[in-house]
This record gives C-alpha cells, structure tokens and sequence, in this order.
C-alpha cells in the first residue's frame, strides 16, 4: 500500500472511531475498481464541516457551505466532504441550497455511475448503488439518475462525459448522449476559465480525436468553438491530404499525437483554423495566406478563453509559423537560425511531424530540421549580438529609423557566419553607412 492511501485510510478510522461514517469516494473509487492507481484520495463522510475540522489539526474548511474540509496530509491533501443532497441550481453549477444527507442519498446527488460508488477501506467493501461496476464492465459513461436533470445541474458534466468516454475508451450510453446533444447549447453559459480547463484536459488526454469527432457529432463544438466546427467538410486537395478535410486531418493529428503540451494541443487543434475563410478554387483548391489569418483568429479564440498572454503567444507563434517551416530547406543560413531560435522550437517541429504523418506522409524537413538541431550549437543558432545601439551612438549615429536597419543588417551577416566579431561588425559599419548619411 502506497503512503497516500494509508494515510486516507487514517482519515477514514479517525473519523470511524469517532463515531461517524467515512468511505473513500468519487474518482479513486472508479480506478480502484478497473485495476488503476488512484492519483488522489476524496473521502466522504456523516460528520459535519465542523466535526471534521475538531479532528484534525490541518483541517481547513475551503468550502463549508457545500461540507468541504481539507485535511493537510503528510502525503497530500484530501477533501473531506460531508454526505450531502442537493436542490435546484440555477446558475447551472452551484445548487441553489444544501442538506446534509445520508451517504445513498450523496451518491445519487453525483454526475456520472462510474463516479458514484464509495469504498469501505476497514471492510474492503465496495458500495455501489448505481451500477458503476456494471457501466466499468460494460465500458460506457451513463449519469446518475435522469441525464438531462444531471446536465442542468452543472452544464460542464456534458464536457466531461466527453473526457471520460475518452479517457478509458468507453462508450457514451444513449440516453446519456442524447441529452448531452439536447443540452449542448447549455455551454455557451459556463465560464470560458472552466471551459478551457476541461478541453485542455481533453486535448492532452488519450484519445483527442476521437473526442474533437464526438463534440462535433453532439453538437458541443459548435457551441464551444464554432471557428473548429467550420472545418468540417472544408475540401483540400487529394494530392497533399489524402486523408479527408480539414477537420478530419486535425483528428487525424491528435490520433497520432502523445501527451502533447496544453500550448502545443491547442497548436494542433488551431493550426488550420485560417483554411475556412481563405479556401480558393482555381486549378486547385488553395488556402492563401491561411496561416497569417489563422494566427489572427488563434489569438482572438486564445483570448476568449481565457489563455495566459505567455500562452496566447506560444499557441499564435506555432499557428503563424508552421507554413514557414516547409521552406526549410531552401532558407539561407540566417533565415533557417531564425527559425530555429523560435522559443520551443522542439514544439514547432513535432507539429509539423504530426501534421505530415496525418496527411500526405513525407518526413524530409522534419528530418533535415531534426538534424541541423543537433548539428548546431545553440550559440550558433542564437548568438549574443555584436553591437547594441549604445555602440551606435558612440559611432555618431542618432537613434532613428536606421537604428533599426544597422542591427538587422548586422545580425543577418552575423547569424549567415560573415561577421564574427564586434570589432569587424563595427568596421562593416562604418563602411557601409558613411558619416556623411548618420542621422
């Protein structure tokens, strides 16, 4: 027994000593049944908020009006819940008002039955009075009780269905799915911050394409991200995609991608979002400038997800840059260490690797891309410039627009190996910008 559960299990006979009913609950119950490790330990339990915190002294109560208490472990930190039922909630994710209940009654209050069973760790008793085990034997994601009701009460459950269904590679139960499709539109009132947590977790999660191909069947992604809906059936030439549309090459990407990073599978994800509005049809289909407009809507969808600005950039970057990266090859030395000088360039490629292998399948610049890396140093690649404007101003020169010409004109000799020092960059200078045109 690892040092976690045992001191879950601590928990638990603390509070049983005490008189009260504990079990574990909720997510390590679930992958304690199908054979997992849990990663963290929820427990629930008769005793009230204030109970728990009496018992133990790194006990806090982070959110007393629905009976949470977290008890600071040695090994980690576990809520304490007390059993509860709940009423309306209409703002379609806090109940309205809570009861303190018995632990049946909590566990009918619960999203999904594979969710819903407790543990008994004195007795080694698993209870389960909603099928989870049957719905874990049978592979599929089924609500507790009426699907529809369950969504209404938190509207994100549609989108963690989906994450589920994904993660374990279970199918969604009818009715379930049903009334995930006729509450889709629910999502337009959850919170971008919410809504971006849980389709990073899906993103990054096994089984991503599957799930971009649900959310479109159910209806979600139009809600959630209608720029991705709108590559559906967007053609693209046989010759280079083989494959199908752009929304299928997408989930063709994700089938092939492991654990990207939340930045990159939102790369992956928006990468051809430009295509919609910039396909062509002339002696074959184009898409003109689909990575420059794409950026500016990655950007704008970044945003209105809430996105950190370093990550808003990061994701912009790999969208405006990954057309770039097919001229590799031809570029001259400077302009290929400019490339190669992209923060995380390692994600540039491998989203250029996924993108080749999900249509037409041919490798050569990533290989050749792969190869300058290691060949060359990272000072090579991004050396310390050689002048600054402060060695500018010492020469004459008043800063201004040709401030700007100069380093660019320097740092282009410099990173195509024709300057190597700041001495020889100073006299390249000085003869190619006489005194007579500083200013």
């Amino acid at each position: 027994m690892d040092a976690k559960r045992a001191e879950a299990e601590r928990i638990v006979r603390t509070l049983r000593g005490a008189g009260y009913e504990a079990y574990f609950a909720g997510g390590c119950v679930r992958d304690m049944v199908m054979g997992r490790e849990p990663s963290d330990y929820d427990i629930a339990t008769s005793a009230r908020p204030e109970d728990v915190a009496r018992l133990f002294l790194r006990a806090y109560e982070v959110g007393a009006k629905f009976g949470v208490v977290v008890v600071h472990g040695d090994t980690a930190d576990f809520e304490v819940a007390t059993f509860r039922a709940e009423a309306e909630y209409s703002d379609g994710r806090h109940p309205d008002r809570v009861k303190f209940s018995t632990a049946r009654e909590d566990v009918l209050r619960r999203d999904f039955t594979i969710n819903g069973m407790f543990f008994d760790p004195v007795s080694g008793e698993v209870l389960d009075w909603v099928g989870g085990r049957e719905d874990i034997r049978l592979r599929r994601i089924r609500t507790i009780g009426e699907p529809e009701r369950r969504f209404a009460e938190d509207h994100l459950r549609i989108l963690r269905a989906v994450r589920f269904a994904c993660r374990f590679g279970f199918s969604v139960e009818p009715e379930t799915y049903r009334a995930m499709a006729a509450s889709a539109r629910a999502l337009e009132r959850v919170s971008a911050e919410r809504v971006r947590e849980e389709l990073v977790r899906i993103l990054t999660g096994p089984n991503a394409g599957r799930a971009l191909r649900l959310m479109h069947d159910c209806g979600i992604l139009a809600v959630i991200l209608p720029e991705v809906e709108e590559m559906c059936g967007v053609e693209q030439p046989a010759e280079f995609h083989p494959e199908g549309d752009v929304f299928e090459h997408t989930c063709r990407m994700f089938d092939l991608a492991r654990e990207p990073s939340p930045e990159l599978a939102m790369g992956i994800l928006l990468h051809d979002v430009g295509k919609p509005c910039t396909q062509t049809f002339r002696e074959r289909i184009r898409f003109d400038d689909h990575d420059r407009e794409g950026a500016l809507r990655t950007k704008e969808i970044c945003r209105r997800l809430r996105f950190s600005n370093e990550e808003t950039a990061h994701i912009t970057s790999l969208v405006a840059n990954h057309m770039r990266i097919l001229s590799a090859k031809e570029m001259r030395l400077s302009t290929l260490k400019r490339l190669l000088a992209l923060p995380r360039f390692e994600e540039h490629l491998e989203l250029h690797r996924l993108d080749c292998l999900a249509s037409h399948g041919k490798l050569d610049v990533y290989e050749f891309l792969r190869d300058r890396m290691q060949t060359l140093r990272r000072e090579e690649i991004a050396p310390a410039p050689l002048v600054t404007g402060h060695d500018l101003i010492a020469l004459g020169y008043r800063p201004g627009p040709l401030f700007g010409r100069i380093l660019s004109a320097v740092r282009e000799e410099q990173l195509d190996g024709r300057l190597d020092s700041r001495e020889a960059a100073l006299k390249w200078i000085r003869e190619r910008w006489p005194p007579d045109e500083r200013g």
